[in-house]
């Protein structure tokens, strides 16, 4: 059963992490943030920010916490099929890309609707021959076509994308490489060649890189997990890198999911993790990102519900 799991990809393992933990949270708390997201639906069938209209990005976010709580299915997962279907041949940046192919894989898996079916083959090819000019001579992908460099991030994206289109890497070695250039003597990674210290998102990135690569070492693994625990703040929340001050629940997501999936959780103190996250958590559903942060929205929604769902033991 373990190898099986392993042997899956690296979003249909986080979700399944994520759906078993939530299933284990309290009734009343994944109502709240049920109806919070419930309620942002907007009439195209997608959700947006903060402010605009309906995007890709902020679809996806609502979509995840949706399939871990158990609620994508029936005239819900109709609607937001037909918004992924609409945004089919718009000009999408990669993040939207990515969020588009991982919805409509959500939705499929969650009740079989396919909202790229009819465009399958093509707009696979299309997806593909972007991703591949993103390719840069260090081995690693730029952020854009315009990019004269790899971004540790970027090259995450782009692997996810490869996997979710079942596409392999074009010279995965080369790959490999960029991402251990990438990597520095405290276990953290950078996020570009020209960066001063580790991050704990591009540490996260990396991590997954390896995973979709299926190339991370005994190691690498032990650096990085000592890296992330040592970004733990007095608060329980876990800080974007060493220089600044506040923590913050995408830091802290990413940082106690990564730990999960490579077994080192016991590293880090979960009971002030999750006390850290419960105090993003809105009274009225919903979370914020950090402790000045005016406001909730639908991308931190699913942060501190996978948090909460990666940490509650109770």
């Amino acid at each position: 059963m373990e190898q099986e799991f392993e042997d899956l990809g690296y979003l249909a393992r986080l979700m399944i992490r994520l759906t078993i933990g939530a299933a284990q949270l309290p009734q009343e708390v994944q109502d709240r943030h049920a109806r919070y997201v419930l309620d942002r639906q907007r009439p195209d069938g997608g959700w947006a920010g903060r402010e605009g209209e309906s995007d890709l990005y902020y679809t996806s976010f609502a979509l995840r916490s949706l399939a871990i709580l158990g609620l994508l299915d029936g005239d819900l997962a109709v609607r937001c099929a037909d918004f992924l279907k609409s945004r089919l041949n718009s000009h999408e940046t990669i993040v939207d890309l990515l969020s588009l192919v991982y919805s409509a894989k959500l939705i499929e898996a969650a009740c079989g609707l396919d909202p790229l079916s009819d465009a399958r083959q093509a707009w696979k090819a299309r997806l593909s021959e972007l991703l591949f000019q993103l390719r840069r001579d260090d081995g690693g992908f730029s952020k854009s076509l315009e990019g004269q460099a790899g971004s540790t991030y970027q090259t995450f994206l782009v692997l996810l994308c490869l996997e979710l289109i079942e596409e392999p890497c074009p010279d995965a070695e080369a790959a490999y490489a960029f991402l251990m250039r990438q990597r520095q003597a405290d276990g953290g990674f950078l996020e570009i060649r020209v960066g001063k210290r580790s991050g704990t998102n591009p540490t996260a990135a990396a991590i997954g890189a390896l995973r979709v690569l299926h190339r991370i070492e005994p190691q690498v693994v032990d650096d990085a997990a000592e890296f992330f625990s040592e970004l733990q703040s007095d608060e329980g929340g876990f800080q974007a890198n060493t220089r600044i001050p506040l923590p913050d629940l995408l830091s802290t997501f990413t940082s106690c999911f990564t730990l999960a999936d490579l077994e080192r959780l016991e590293l880090i103190d979960t009971s002030l993790a999750y006390r850290y996250v419960l105090s993003m958590q809105q009274p009225h559903g919903g979370f914020r990102g950090f402790e000045f942060d005016p406001e909730d929205d639908i991308e931190y929604t699913f942060y501190g519900l996978g948090a909460m769902s990666i940490l509650h033991t109770d």
